[in-house]
């Protein structure tokens, strides 16, 4: 029998013409995945690519409602989904522009945001050498079908990216091991109080700069820092201006959160003024982006280390408490992490709980529990004796836990700070130094390393370090 190549040829390629056309389905970004979690009664944004000029149709089995779109000369299309109240019966997501792509294992609940610097980025299994208070214990009974985490992987880039690397995973032994130890103890405590699935969207990259996460527009009135023009530009992978916002977050943008948590300012300490300025503005732009509102956004205080320098921390937590005077953000206090030489505090469990405070109380609505920490009130002076007042010291007040008050210097007009004797009286404390005869200034835990005495009663928040002079 004769064979003709040329008919054989053009069978071939047009079976491979109509194979393509049958294998070609919507393309979804990595964070629409099996075992996702949507944030509830919300519109949900779904988003991805697919044939151009096609229509998009999406069914989600919660209500079986079918949604349609239409991709645009390029293939991408967006829509938008009601979701319901949050629950543990498991959910699909089908999407199709004429091929099924079918999500399963999903659930409705709620959605944070948790990024930062190696402090958010920690697991729960430590750094080498490095371990997380009770991690081992919690690891072994984290087995939870409401908690799951999605880590994105590290990418430093020049221009934003549409998509990331990383994967839904359930809580439990083999997986919570690498899970943000801080996120996975926030959504912990949220999830056991409210009894809703919670999910974490974890993208952090120890040592970044505050910087790295912002974008070009909300760095437009910060001169100070230069944005790369391309890759050749990175001087520093996890600090130079908006490559990691590019790499890291802007895939992200536009999932259905309830809020964001963060963890950093090591990395900017020796830039305490401006850091106030960059806070505020990333705070703002990321809820521009994310079109919901001014979101909450809750974030840790960095915990008192020597860093061996002659930079003084102090001022950066001080640049860190005015971050509250940004809308809806609250900040969770580390003053008594008891790590001076480890810059990494074994607590993860205070950090993430502390923020799950705020969250409960101010965006959940349980503000009769105790969640903030103390702060100035007010500084009298009585002769050679100082007063200070304090705010947010809850229904039973301040302790020491009977141990005595070593952290306070006073100063007087020729601004030499000399240590004070101190004693705790309700809501304020008398400070007296034989040293300063006309006391004008209060310093408290205002270094590097120096760890709270202070607490509140009623939840055991510690008080900040903190400054009454603009020195």
């Amino acid at each position: 029998m004769k064979i003709n190549i040329k008919n054989i040829l053009t069978y071939l390629a047009l079976n491979a013409v109509l194979s393509f056309n049958c294998i070609a389905e919507v393309n979804l970004p990595a964070i629409f995945s099996d075992n996702m979690i949507l944030q509830q009664k919300s519109e949900v944004a779904i988003w991805g690519w697919a044939k151009a000029n096609t229509k998009v149709i999406a069914t989600g089995s919660w209500n079986k409602r079918t949604i349609s779109t239409k991709s645009d000369a390029k293939g991408y299309w967006k829509l938008s989904m009601q979701t319901p109240q949050a629950g543990y019966t498991p959910y699909t997501l089908t999407i199709s522009d004429g091929k099924a792509v079918v999500l399963q294992n999903i659930l409705i609940g709620e959605v944070w945001l948790c990024s930062g610097q190696s402090n958010m980025e920690m697991p729960m299994k430590g750094y080498p050498g490095q371990p997380v208070d009770g991690g081992p214990e919690a690891i072994v009974n984290s087995s939870n079908n409401g908690i799951r985490c999605f880590t994105v992987k590290h990418v430093s880039i020049s221009t934003p990216q549409d998509d990331c690397e990383g994967t839904w995973e359930i809580a439990g032994p083999e997986t919570t091991p690498d899970f943000s130890a801080t996120g996975y103890f926030f959504g912990k405590m949220i999830n056991r109080v409210l009894n809703v699935p919670v999910g974490l969207v974890h993208t952090s990259w120890g040592g970044s700069r505050i910087e790295a996460w912002m974008t070009p527009y909300s760095l437009k009135d910060i001169p100070e820092k230069e944005i790369p023009e391309s890759d050749r530009d990175i001087k520093i992978p996890n600090g130079t201006p908006t490559v990691l916002f590019n790499g890291m977050l802007h895939p992200l943008v536009g999932y259905g959160i309830r809020g964001a948590i963060w963890y950093q300012g090591e990395s900017n300490r020796e830039e305490s003024a401006l850091y106030v300025k960059m806070f505020d503005n990333m705070v703002h732009e990321w809820r521009q982006l994310w079109g919901v509102g001014e979101f909450p956004f809750y974030y840790c205080q960095i915990a008192p280390y020597d860093y061996g320098d002659n930079l003084n921390s102090g001022y950066i937590r001080e640049a860190q408490t005015k971050g509250m005077l940004t809308p809806n953000t609250g900040m969770a206090v580390l003053m008594d992490a008891e790590s001076p030489d480890c810059i990494h505090p074994p607590k993860k469990k205070d950090a993430g709980e502390r923020m799950a405070l705020w969250a409960l109380a101010k965006t959940y609505g349980m503000g009769k529990m105790h969640y903030r920490s103390p702060e100035v009130k007010a500084l009298e002076i009585e002769g050679r004796v100082v007063v200070v007042s304090f705010d947010y010291t809850g229904s039973t007040g301040l302790t020491t836990y009977g141990k005595e008050i070593t952290r306070f210097i006073v100063s007087g007009p020729d601004k030499r700070f000399f240590p004070a004797k101190a004693a705790l009286v309700g809501d304020k404390v008398y400070l007296f130094s034989p040293y300063v005869a006309q006391p004008v200034a209060v310093r408290y835990c205002f270094d590097n390393s120096s760890a709270t005495e202070i607490f509140t009663v009623e939840g055991n928040l510690p008080l900040p370090s903190f400054r009454t002079d603009d020195w």
